[in-house]
């Protein structure tokens, strides 16, 4: 087993290695010596600009010709477009009039390297926009130059480039500087190449049109040359692709240069057309020069190496014929397709009547008989070539003659036939083939390549998938193209988790020809048995079967831990159902480098759905709150669920001759639960996509992407509120006036009295009308014409309402001082809209969020709110701070399994929530009997809420109103002693608060008196109120029903996350659930998909969603949601979440502007990643910022960390990324820190890759981990895993020293760099990131301290010493390298031993101390103290002694060796060591890291 992982290890590094040349990976010794670094300094770079040569174009000419053409070009033009040779040479010193082809194609080449590296590029380009125009022109010219032109001819190559930059343009119209050339290419203008007859037959159909044209030829009566032939760019670019694709013969060599060209200008109309700005008039020229149809009968289509052309030609076809209509963008439904289909039939038929009578049948056949391909090439098999051409003219599809303009067109028989058909043939409803599509992906999706790539995806190719851009065409689009991403995103991890189970049961053929297995997997078992046990009838008007299902058997002869796992396979689990008939034979190994299927012979993949495990009696056990039942022996049956869309799809193969899948199964895959959630997901979107989403229609637009961004702003709504009340927002009136510093604020009350909580009316919002007042009308207009032009708030200071005498009555208050822009955000948030709020580290996003979920629980107290997050985590951070402000906790409700990690004793889970409210109600009926007693009533008044509501309205009411009248009489009463004790004799409850502080009544007027009696009467009051709301559960019997009736009608803010709201949403919509408003925390990190779905968790009220607002808080400057393959989210931008998605659209942001985390230094790491970011005032004024760090003499510092034995960074795993010198430093650091005296829960150790983070663990864990003295740290985790959360002190360890891998995503530096809080220090390659251009603005500070570390050795935690303070140089050392760092932390250590030894107590003191102590002889041992030790729980678990041992040793510290000496090469034996210890620990978890550290992204899902 150990020499298997080891060869699968090994072999996988070979694919790594073999991946990363193609990829042309960078590394820093490469890049040091080669002549590019040479020529970059002498010309372009940034270091050595004093001493640069003049610009010479014809370094360009030699780079271009020399470097980037050659055979290696991908690892040359890596290295040049790290040198900044576009930002630095190629672009500063363009200019058109001089430009050779060479300097355009290396801007281009650059751009797309970019492009491909998803690094920043228009800003390169925005520096000098003047020369862009001119730069684009270019562009196109050279994909289309005229054949005399004295430039040579752009090589296919390079053709492809360009065709590639042009459609990064066309994706990419937020940029100004894009949008304005790219439009003009695709707008009305171009029709200008179309037919006479088509164009005209065109602006009949659409007379606006017509104007626009009109107008246009008005405009230009005689166009220059270059105007036209801008017009006529695209139909060209078309006719030259048309040639080149049908120059390539139907067998023999060709050349890939072609196959890729014609891959990349179908991705290029393809996401032409999937945008409807650049498809609404496009999308005519595309049809009238058929390019689908002379596609489909091009040699490419049916060669092999034409197999991704076809993939997209299906794409393209189905794109030209998308349910929607160009003028007016709206969606159309299936009938409207079908109308459109039967006028495009009978005008054939007319076409088809007047011409030819031998069709006459045709002519007049109904549509039904005539509209499939069999019947059209029945009809039009038999016409000639002239035939066809009438038939094609009359209906404006070609011209009469080939002639100039149109001679491009073609007029033969095979084509013209194939067009009348493919035009006319029946279009399947994309709605109907995604209910027949299999959820389930099969052997032919999971290994096809084109879809589902699996090796390191390089960006040099095109893929048949779609791609999340700014906007798409409608709804049903948007829902499709995210259905079928999430689907194939999910195949590519079930591939993965099929190939790990499947190579481990290492498959060989039997003598006999039997398959046995030679190994075993974790998820995997061998099927004894298999049966498909039921079939049922199809609905009506379906063709699959309504539902089927098989009988899996298995044998579970597994460790007791591994049965246990199987054993708990919980209804609607998903497996796999595998066939594998393997040719390999007895004692073959697995070898990763060859293909999988091969070698283990693999047949079909299926997969099912448990529907339960089936007891002794063959029923299905069920899942309830009774334990399971013991079953006996090893044998288990599984009753599963098959999918019926693939059922009917097998078994009409095997109809047609193929063999029967489901007779052969021999393995039975699981996967881990929290990954196999995916069938139920797509459930949830198929069913969105059935059903009518119903998009608020303030909202439609701006999810699609068009309209105005702004619409959905508060400001720009039609129910916009003039008056806010905004409780306990504000902690006083200077508060108030800081936070509006612009406007006027008007309070009529003297200043001593304007008091918290404020009433804001904004006057420059305009009156919201009221028809039936037609004086108040007329009055409110001239109000507005006056407010309209002042922006003003008139303040109105309001009182709580008393809600009785005891201090718990008091409600809880905000404390925090927001900021104006918090402010801002949270006014926002209460308004009617969209509401996007950007909150980069420590500005407070969670408290944001609360206060706006706490001020429209008061204002609007019949709404409901829902809130979602990413994380359990998150979602729990929010609950806790929710929970501390003033709302009724009977309102709250968390749904999901996260629940349980609240650090709360409370149980706000649905039932949690049911058991509250039943105590509560017991509760309340007490004191109802008490009050009962009190007021001297008889009878069983608090038996029932119904009974006690009884006892309110007949007892306590009348009581109440009598004392009203009886007081009423007094109220002029001036002497304050007669008045109390007029209110104490009267008042008919004060016996019930005879427990209140007393006096009861303490005022000393008439009116406070009465407010104190109407304030304990409320109190009365509120206690059947919530009875009454709680007699629905007396009603209700079962838990199920009461916890319904507590989502759908009792809960006010529900909590979940946008996992559990994607997975239950049928079950939510079919309860009934109703919501107002949603919040959405961590919007950044939430795929598009899983934000959308929340927003249709509830059925529409008639006909319109009842969605208001819509609060959306995240930073798109942190890291994305996680996409384990790399081609999803590089090349389908997959990775891009809708928050994202709206912030490029440019939709109105409040960007928070004030952080209270970091120090004022460290946040300076950061801040220029940001619009505006600055240091709140305590930064400034509390202790811990004012104080420096003990022990270092700086608060951020960045340690340079060079090779160690010649080692830098290693690899023992693909991408499993180590650096044991970083690991050791780090180390060595957190043990310093320990010794002088830091809390290890104040330290966290941070690294950018997964096998650092090991490496670090195993290091702690054989160094310190134990040791009482220093422990673990709080966190050794990933920069990936701790977003979101902070400590005070942080140690980063980069890892890289030969590229600089996916830390060039700034988005991961903005998040390392902002989770410490005082300090931070960094290890790395200084030379190897200082240089990168994306980090180069936090690079610059971290350079410019000393690159050793610089300790302050007498320094002692916690320290006097202030960061302002200037320490001596002697008092100063400065740590040479690791090994030195690794001496010195030894003899501190050692000292601190020997200081430690004078305060133990001696062997005779111990024994003393022992003999006093009282000890029972039954008990000897069991009361030892157990001794906690700071570590991961499971390594303390695996370490904790077994209890009753003898009485506990003298303290003997754990020695710490010194294990690193320059002498020594004792370092090299660490890290085999730590390798080794990883693979044993790999082979007892069963799964080796093979996971890709950089296509991964660090994801530890």
């Amino acid at each position: 087993m150990k020499r298997r992982s080891q060869t699968r290890a090994q072999a996988a590094k070979d694919n790594s290695n073999k991946s990363k040349e193609m990829a042309g990976t960078l590394t820093l010794a490469q890049f040091s010596s080669d002549v590019i670094w040479q020529v970059a300094s002498q010309y372009w770079s940034p270091d050595t600009k004093s001493d640069h040569l003049p610009y010479s174009a014809k370094v360009i000419e030699r780079i271009y010709n020399e470097e980037i053409g050659g055979s290696h070009s991908s690892r040359r033009i890596n290295m040049l477009e790290f040198s900044q040779y576009m930002e630095q040479y190629l672009w500063p010193n363009y200019q058109r009039e001089t430009a050779t082809h060479a300097h355009l194609m290396s801007i281009v080449i650059m751009a797309n390297e970019k492009f491909r590296e998803r690094v920043q590029v228009w800003n390169v380009f925005e520096e000098q926009p003047e020369q862009y125009p001119d730069f684009f022109r270019h562009v196109l010219e050279s994909c289309l130059p005229d054949k005399g032109a004295k430039e040579a001819r752009s090589t296919l190559r390079e053709r492809t480039s360009l065709l590639m930059f042009l459609n990064h343009c066309f994706n990419s119209m937020e940029i100004e500087l894009c949008r304005e050339q790219a439009k003009r290419l695709v707008s009305l203008s171009m029709w200008h190449c179309l037919q006479p007859r088509r164009r005209e037959q065109e602006l009949r159909e659409v007379p606006e049109w017509r104007k626009y044209w009109k107008r246009l030829l008005k405009k230009d009566k005689d166009p220059k040359a270059e105007v036209l032939w801008e017009r006529h760019f695209m139909q060209n670019l078309i006719i030259d692709f048309l040639d080149i694709l049908e120059s390539i013969p139907a067998e023999g060599e060709i050349n890939p240069c072609l196959v890729h060209y014609c891959e990349r200008f179908l991705e290029f109309i393809i996401d032409l057309e999937a945008l409807l700005p650049t498809r609404r008039f496009f999308n005519t020229v595309l049809d009238d020069c058929h390019l689908i149809v002379r596609a489909l009968l091009s040699p490419l289509v049916r060669r092999e190496e034409g197999k991704l052309f076809g993939q997209l030609l299906d794409m393209l076809k189905f794109y030209t014929r998308f349910e929607i209509n160009d003028v007016t963008g709206n969606s159309l439904t299936d009938h409207d397709m079908t109308q459109l289909h039967y006028k495009k039939i009978t005008s054939l038929q007319r076409a088809v009547f007047a011409k030819f009578p031998s069709l006459r049948v045709f002519a007049l056949s109904n549509v039904a008989t005539v509209d499939n391909r069999e019947s059209l090439e029945q009809h039009f098999g038999g016409l000639d070539g002239e035939g066809l051409k009438q038939i094609a003219t009359f209906l404006n599809l070609v011209p009469d003659e080939v002639a100039a303009p149109f001679e491009w067109h073609r007029l033969d028989e095979p084509f013209l036939r194939e067009l009348l058909i493919t035009r006319h043939e029946k279009r399947c409803s994309q709605l109907e083939a995604l209910n027949e599509m299999p959820l389930y992906p099969t052997e032919q999706v999971v290994w096809d390549e084109n879809v589902v790539p699996s090796e390191y995806f390089t960006g040099d190719c095109c893929l048949a998938l779609p791609k999340l851009n700014l906007q798409f065409l409608t709804l049903h689009d948007y829902l499709l193209r995210n259905f079928n991403l999430f689907r194939l995103e999910s195949t590519y991890e079930i591939r993965q988790d099929i190939e790990d189970a499947v190579s481990r049961m290492l498959p060989w053929k039997s003598e006999d020809g039997d398959v046995v297995f030679g190994g075993w997997a974790r998820m995997a078992l061998p099927i004894a048995s298999f049966a498909v046990v039921e079939v049922a009838k199809p609905h009506i008007g379906e063709k699959k079967p309504s539902r089927v299902r098989a009988d899996v058997g298995v044998t579970l002869s597994v460790r007791r831990e591994i049965k246990t796992e199987w054993e708990n396979l919980r209804k609607h689990d998903v497996c796999f159902l595998i066939t594998v008939k393997p040719t390999q034979p007895y004692g073959t190994k697995y070898n990763p480098r060859e293909p999988f299927i091969p070698q283990v012979g693999l047949v079909s993949v299926r997969g099912c759905e448990v529907e339960g495990m089936l007891d002794a009696n063959g029923r299905v056990v069920e899942d309830g709150p009774e334990p399971r039942p013991q079953l006996p022996g090893e044998q288990r049956c599984y009753r599963v669920w098959l999918d019926s869309n693939q059922y009917r799809l097998d078994m009409d193969d095997l109809q047609d001759g193929a063999d029967d899948v489901y007779e052969s199964f021999n393995i039975l895959m699981r996967r881990k639960p929290k990954e196999n959630n995916f069938k139920a997901v797509l459930e949830t979107i198929r069913h969105l996509m059935n059903t009518e989403c119903v998009v608020p229609p303030w909202l439609h637009d701006i999810l699609l992407g068009y309209g105005d961004p702004g619409a959905a702003h508060y400001s720009n709504m039609p129910n916009q509120e003039r008056s806010l009340e905004f409780n306990d927002t504000f902690l006083d009136y200077e508060h108030l006036k800081r936070s509006f510093p612009s406007d006027e604020l008007k309070c009529e009350l003297p200043e001593e009295s304007r008091l918290p909580p404020y009433r804001l009316i904004f006057e420059d919002v305009p009156v919201q009308k009221d028809s039936d007042d037609k004086e108040r009308e007329d009055d409110e207009e001239k109000k507005e014409q006056v407010v309209s032009v002042s922006k003003s708030i008139v303040v109105q200071p309001y009182k709580y309402e008393a809600r009785g005498p005891y201090p718990s009555d008091k409600p809880k208050q905000n404390s925090i001082r927001f900021t104006p822009t918090q402010i801002e955000a949270i006014r926002a948030g209460m308004q009617p809209g969209l509401t996007l709020v950007v909150g980069p580290p420590g500005t407070g996003k969670t408290d944001v969020a609360v206060q706006i979920i706490s001020n429209i629980y008061h204002n609007q107290p019949n709404q409901r709110t829902l809130i979602v997050t990413h994380s359990n985590q998150a979602l729990n951070q929010l609950f806790e701070k929710i929970m501390a402000l003033d709302i009724d906790e009977r309102h709250l409700l968390r749904l999901g399994h996260g629940e349980e990690a609240l650090e709360t004793e409370k149980d706000y889970s649905r039932y949690g929530r049911v058991n509250y409210v039943l105590a509560k109600r017991m509760d309340l009926l007490n004191q109802v009997q008490r009050l009962q007693e009190a007021l001297g009533v008889s009878g069983d008044n608090a038996y029932t809420c119904e009974t006690a509501g009884y006892f309110y309205l007949y007892n306590v009411m009348a009581r109440w109103e009598k004392f009203q009248d009886q007081i009423r009489v007094h109220q002029e009463e001036a002497d304050p002693e007669k008045l109390r004790a007029l209110f104490e004799k009267d008042f008919p409850f004060g016996k019930f608060f005879a427990d209140a502080p007393q006096p009861l009544f303490k005022g000393s007027t008439y009116d406070e008196l009465l407010a104190t009696a109407e304030s304990n009467f409320r109190f009365i009051s509120d206690i059947f109120t919530e009875l009454e709301e709680f007699r629905a559960f007396e009603l209700l019997r079962t838990g199920l029903d009461r916890s319904k009736y507590l989502l759908v009608k009792e809960a006010k803010i529900i909590a979940m996350t946008c996992t559990h709201a994607a997975l239950k949403r049928k079950e939510l919509v079919n309860l009934g659930f109703r919501y107002d408003n949603i919040l959405m925390e961590e919007s950044a990190q939430i795929l598009e998909i899983e934000t959308f779905i929340p927003l249709l968790l509830q059925n529409p009220l008639d006909g319109l969603n009842r969605l208001k607002r819509w609060i959306m808080i995240g930073d798109h400057h942190q890291l994305p949601p996680v996409i384990k393959n790399m081609a999803f989210q590089k090349y389908s931008n997959m990775e891009q979440s809708l928050f994202t998605r709206l912030v490029r659209l440019g939709v109105p942001t409040v960007d928070l502007d004030g952080q209270g985390r970091a120090r004022a230094s460290i946040c300076s790491l950061y801040k220029w990643r940001y619009k505006k970011l600055e240091d709140l005032q305590h930064i400034f004024e509390r202790d811990e910022y004012k104080q420096a760090n003990p022990g270092f003499a700086h608060d951020y510092q960045l340690i340079n960390v060079e090779d160690f034995k010649g080692v830098g960074e290693s690899e023992p795993n693909p991408y499993f990324y180590q650096n044991l010198a970083e690991a050791e430093y780090v180390v060595a650091v957190y043990m310093y820190m320990r010794l002088l005296g830091y809390p290890a829960e104040k330290v966290s150790i941070l690294t950018t890759y997964n096998g650092q983070k090991h490496l670090i663990r195993d290091i702690i864990g054989a160094r310190c981990g134990n040791n009482p003295l220093i422990g673990w740290p709080h966190k050794i985790t990933t920069v990936d895993k701790y977003q979101g959360q902070q400590n005070d002190y942080i140690l980063i360890s980069l890892v890289r020293t030969k590229a600089v891998g996916h830390l060039r995503d700034v988005r991961r530096l903005v998040v390392a760099m902002s989770r410490a809080r005082l300090g931070l220090y960094v290890f790395g390659r200084v030379s190897l990131f200082r240089n990168c251009l994306e980090l180069q603005n936090t690079f610059k500070l971290l350079t410019q301290r000393p690159l050793k570390l610089v300790l302050v050795p007498d320094d002692s935690y916690p320290t006097k010493r202030l960061s302002a303070d200037a320490v001596a140089d002697k008092a100063l050392k400065s740590v040479e390298n690791m090994s030195e760092m690794a001496q010195y932390v030894y003899e501190q250590y050692m000292a601190k031993m020997e200081e430690l030894k004078d305060t133990l107590p001696s062997e005779e003191e111990l024994r003393a101390m022992r003999s006093k102590l009282p000890h029972e002889e039954e008990d000897d041992g069991a009361a030892a103290p157990e001794e906690v030790t700071e570590e991961p729980p499971q390594k303390r678990a695996a370490k904790e002694p077994p209890a009753g041992k003898k009485a506990p040793e003298v303290f003997k510290p754990t020695p710490i060796l010194n294990e690193i000496a320059m002498d020594e090469p004792e370092p090299e034996k660490s890290q085999a060591q730590t390798q080794q210890e990883m693979q044993i620990q790999e082979e007892s978890t069963e799964k080796p890291p093979q996971e890709s550290e950089e296509k991964t992204q660090e994801a530890e899902s």
